[in-house]
């Protein structure tokens, strides 16, 4: 059953009359998270900031997920296998290992029962960026400093292109990138520091681990963040704040400093210093950007139908 628009500022979707409780299969609990929007990336507009942007509302509907990376036990006790670490977080499953597991999962008589009394089609896997963000927010997802976990999406340099209904971002990287996964980690003594990395898809490393999520299936067309930008807005943002940051500085120390004669036959150095300036102020400030909000990049598409493609 796929999502039910209303204009663009609406949006229905089958699973919000799913069983809010939580569910149990296979001997893995799935712990149900609220559905409703998450904000991803940041509005700091300094270029540094730039892998980050733009940021982004993303509509999440409710899902379900483990509060805690899978164990050695509990893989073991899906596939039915005994693994040694039983109660440690498991490090050696690749992002393979992970799809095994949840297809074993899915032949199970708990998930069938699931799929029965609930609307809509339901699939087994690793959580993406926006819903792990979304459960680590409403404190059901947890993961210990220091760890990395494997995500459901396909690593990017930023977030054009991201999906805005929360759904697994396809790797459409080529060469040595087109092998890995994104990944979420987290710092090794600051817990609050949240950084987006990735990781191999065919080989596990230390201090990666995985965890599944119980999350509606989304058909059709997806919402994505626009690829494009204003180019000739972001230029004339550029010159604007070199030339008040970094060239007009430059020429006005030297004319305070009663030395007007060299702001004129010394123009030119002045010139690149004071480019130079604004190059740096843009490494790390620049006016915030703006969220794309969720009906707003519906109306991009709206009134930019090729654009969509």
């Amino acid at each position: 059953m796929n999502p039910v628009w209303h204009g663009t500022s609406a949006w229905k979707a089958p699973w919000r009359e799913a069983n809010q409780v939580t569910v149990n299969i296979g001997g893995l609990s799935f712990q149900p998270v609220s559905e409703g929007p998450i904000i991803l990336g940041t509005t700091k507009g300094g270029w540094v900031y730039g892998g980050q942007r733009p940021s982004f509302e993303a509509r999440l509907p409710m899902f379900f997920a483990l509060e805690h990376p899978l164990t050695s036990s509990e893989v073991g006790s899906v596939l039915g296998i005994q693994n040694e670490g039983a109660d440690s977080a498991m490090e050696t499953l690749t992002s393979f290992d992970l799809h095994e597991l949840a297809d074993n999962l899915a032949k199970t008589e708990a998930f069938k029962l699931f799929l029965a009394t609930n609307q809509g089609e339901w699939e087994l896997r690793a959580p993406t960026e926006a819903e792990w963000r979304q459960g680590h927010a409403q404190k059901v997802i947890q993961l210990n400093s220091g760890l990395t976990e494997r995500l459901a999406d396909g690593p990017a340099s930023n977030y054009r292109g991201a999906m805005m209904d929360g759904r697994p971002r396809p790797n459409e990287l080529l060469g040595p990138a087109s092998s890995q996964a994104a990944a979420i980690a987290v710092h090794p003594r600051k817990p609050s520091v949240i950084a987006v990395t990735s990781v191999p898809l065919e080989r596990p490393l230390p201090n990666v681990v995985a965890r599944l999520v119980l999350s509606p299936v989304r058909t059709g067309t997806p919402l994505r963040v626009p690829e494009n930008t204003d180019l000739w807005a972001n230029v004339r943002s550029e010159v604007f704040w070199t030339t008040v940051l970094g060239i007009i500085p430059s020429f006005l120390i030297p004319v305070m400093r009663g030395m007007s004669a060299y702001a004129t036959e010394g123009w030119v150095n002045l010139l690149f210093g004071g480019l130079c300036a604004g190059f740096f102020t843009g490494a790390i400030w620049r006016p915030r950007r703006s969220v794309l909000t969720y009906e707003g990049a519906a109306q991009f598409f709206e009134d930019s139908p090729s654009d969509s493609q």
